[in-house]
């Protein structure tokens, strides 16, 4: 039985693939080990979507191959940044994000000390395949592969991803209600851009799909992954029902990028500042507690400081719960990378400024939890404790010995970090 080292970076869609990779392998009685020195193989599955995510996928590439062990590298970076791998372990084999089907050849050529190559594109759903889930309380689930819009200026995912690939309602809804037996309690559809789901079909978009869902049987969660505004906007009446429905965390993960309208249009994004705001408008109306968490990007090429003020006074004024601030970095391949860059100085002050005006809001909205009493779901162990999520999804920590994982437990917030509340059990 061979021994197989798995390294995972990146997003919920590649922590989902890894799960799969996982599965397929013990199949066939591949063994699955927690240590790279103890295994006969090694996979990096890896993200490069910014400078510092490929900058890190680089330093691991030379890390691993110092071990002197069939490495397989996975995930986006094989198809965006192919020769940089090369470059520093040119017998590594490679496997891209959409053909991670052929991860069992893949490694058993490896295994034998020989390259093996599968980049192409394999349009088949990635449900319903064996998987082996990091949490058993959380079922990640593709509902789509690739990218409708694919005109950001400063992508490189979807050179790796390719175009959008809804997967079929029936494969997702029968692979929810085999994880449920399973003991799954929460469900987190993602993809590149859940409000693109079904563009490509027809008489299917993201809301029926929830719908559909939300029709299986049993008492669990779901999260809604990220969405591009461009697309929200386009289904928000049908998309608000939807979210009624009491089994949807009310979450909602939508970028703003930037604030600057002249940032957005070259960034290409295809919405307007308006547009999220309506958006938000739209759900914190009809879902006062929901929790906004939005994406902004620090310093893209000719951003002026009148123009980094204007997200930071947006920011200020919409008062999301959590924002993914990330510093631009040039990927290869973009339009972004040829535009006159900012220095690295400004970015890293800028960030910076965004990072401790974030922490502030976030702690000011969770102080507005404590004193809540309600109902939160214990999905995940931690260090002297679980954390559990309540109908927004807001991280609720419980310090105790008991067995309480998976549980569904009335509790009551007593404390408030900027990261996340605390709470004692009623």
């Amino acid at each position: 039985m061979k021994k197989v080292f798995i390294e995972t970076h990146g997003c919920s869609f590649n922590q989902a693939d890894s799960e799969i990779i996982t599965g397929l392998l013990k199949q066939k009685k591949f063994e699955i080990v927690s240590s790279a020195k103890d295994s006969d193989l090694i996979i990096l599955n890896t993200c490069n979507v910014k400078l510092a995510s490929s900058q890190r996928m680089v330093y691991r590439i030379k890390e691993l191959t110092k071990l002197s062990k069939p490495l397989v590298v996975a995930g986006c970076m094989p198809k965006t940044e192919r020769k940089v791998i090369e470059k520093i372990n040119p017998g590594a084999s490679l496997i891209g994000p959409n053909s991670i089907q052929k991860i069992v050849d893949v490694t058993q050529e490896a295994i034998k000390v020989k390259k093996k190559v599968a980049l192409e594109d394999i349009r088949e759903a990635k449900v319903c395949l064996p998987r082996i889930r990091k949490n058993p309380m959380v079922n990640i689930i593709q509902i789509a592969e690739g990218c409708a819009w694919r005109k950001c200026s400063y992508c490189i995912v979807r050179f790796a991803r390719g175009e959008l690939l809804s997967y079929p309602v029936d494969l997702i809804v029968e692979e929810i209600k085999k994880s449920l037996k399973e003991g799954v309690r929460e469900v987190w559809v993602c993809s590149q851009d859940t409000a693109s789901y079904g563009l490509d079909t027809e008489g299917m978009n993201l809301p029926n799909l929830l719908d559909e869902i939300c029709k299986v049987k049993g008492d669990f969660f779901v999260r809604v992954g990220m969405m591009n505004p461009l697309h929200a906007k386009e289904i928000i009446d049908e998309l608000i029902n939807s979210y009624r429905n009491k089994k949807i965390f009310k979450f909602l993960h939508l970028p703003i990028q930037s604030a600057s309208e002249r940032t957005l249009d070259r960034m290409n994004r295809g919405y307007e500042v308006k547009d999220f705001l309506e958006i938000v408008d739209r759900f914190r109306k009809e879902f006062p507690r929901i929790t906004i968490l939005t994406d902004v990007i620090v310093g893209f090429p000719t951003e002026s400081k009148k123009e980094f003020e204007e997200t930071v006074k947006f920011i200020e004024k919409i008062r999301p719960g959590a924002v993914n601030i990330s510093k631009f970095g040039s990927r290869p391949g973009t339009e972004a990378a040829k535009m006159k860059q900012l220095d690295k100085k400004t970015v890293n002050e800028r960030s910076e400024i965004f990072h401790r005006l974030t922490k502030k809001i976030s702690l000011e909205i969770n102080r507005e939890w404590v004193g809540w009493e309600g109902e939160a779901l214990i999905d995940e162990k931690v260090k002297n404790g679980f954390v559990g999520r309540n109908f927004s999804y807001k991280p609720i920590v419980i310090k105790t010995d008991e067995k309480i994982f998976g549980k569904k437990l009335n509790v009551e917030v007593i404390d408030a970090t900027s990261n996340c509340l605390f709470a004692k059990r009623n």
